[in-house]
């Protein structure tokens, strides 16, 4: 395993570890507004929501790496403490790029990255009407801290493209097809095969991994996902449950990895109380 200390590495070494092993990362389209009415709209990917009671948002637009220099984004809301994040989604990703080249301050990032602003309600600066949902806040604090600005903001209005809600009027996932950056060049897409689901265990309590014998927690075939599904199962079967399942499957392991193998397909079928039964019986 490599082991590095952050303090002997340069900057833009740590950057490339750290963006590369912390990802994917939601992406804060921040738009904003000097004194003057100059409006500006980059990305940051050291983003994410805190609170819903408030509702928080903090992002970073850290000092400039080629110059040493603040951002126009973090000299904005300064100026005027407000913001607007717009979220990200895979049909306008390549404009969002674009539109984090280093323009010159004053210089709209709206038009040279072919986005349409649209009036705030509560906020000065302006949405980005492609976005599937804007974000509009107050900002309450900014914290400086080395080569890190941490905006603080509160969330006072949220809009949201009705082609994203799904029948419940909730987000839906499928539909909002969201993209997250990775390190260096990379990003990833929330979208089709990439999503999965599994239940939070809220107001559950799994059994636990450590309930399995030792043979089936040393496998060398079940992997740590499936001695999750198995440890998340609340109760375990019991005697009779377990003596119906055997009456009507036929099963016959002459070898411990043909037992596990039919396990692991059991769990990958979500039948976790069967594969419970095989492991119990």
């Amino acid at each position: 395993m490599l082991s590095l200390t952050p303090s002997e590495l340069s900057v833009p070494q740590l950057h490339q570890y750290l963006l590369g092993a912390v990802g994917p990362r939601p992406i804060c389209f921040a738009s904003t507004v000097d004194a003057a009415g100059n409006h500006n709209l980059a990305p940051f990917s050291f983003f994410n929501v805190f609170s819903a009671k408030p509702p928080i948002a903090i992002f970073s637009p850290n000092l400039s790496g080629r110059t040493g220099q603040a951002k126009d984004t973090h000299l904005n809301i300064k100026e005027v403490p407000e913001c607007v994040i717009n979220i990200v989604n895979y049909n306008m990703v390549q404009q969002m790029s674009l539109a984090s080249s280093p323009y010159e301050k004053g210089i709209s990032e709206f038009i040279k990255a072919g986005f349409t602003p649209i009036p705030s309600e509560l906020v000065r600066p302006m949405r980005v009407a492609e976005s599937p949902v804007q974000l509009e806040c107050k900002v309450f604090e900014v914290k400086e801290i080395g080569n890190c600005n941490l905006v603080m903001c509160e969330i006072i209005k949220i809009h949201i493209n009705e082609n994203v809600l799904g029948a419940n009027q909730l987000i839906d996932q499928q539909k909002i097809d969201l993209v997250a950056r990775m390190g260096g060049n990379w990003y990833c897409r929330a979208h089709g095969d990439a999503l999965f689901e599994i239940e939070k265990p809220i107001t559950t309590i799994g059994v636990g991994v450590d309930a399995l014998p030792l043979e089936y927690r040393n496998s060398s075939v079940l992997t740590g996902n499936n001695l999750g599904q198995l440890g998340n199962l609340e109760i375990l079967p019991t005697q009779e449950e377990i003596n119906q399942f055997k009456s009507t499957n036929n099963f016959n392991f002459n070898k411990k990895k043909k037992k596990h193998n039919y396990i692991k397909t059991l769990l990958e079928g979500n039948k976790i109380k069967d594969a419970w039964c095989i492991i119990l019986g």
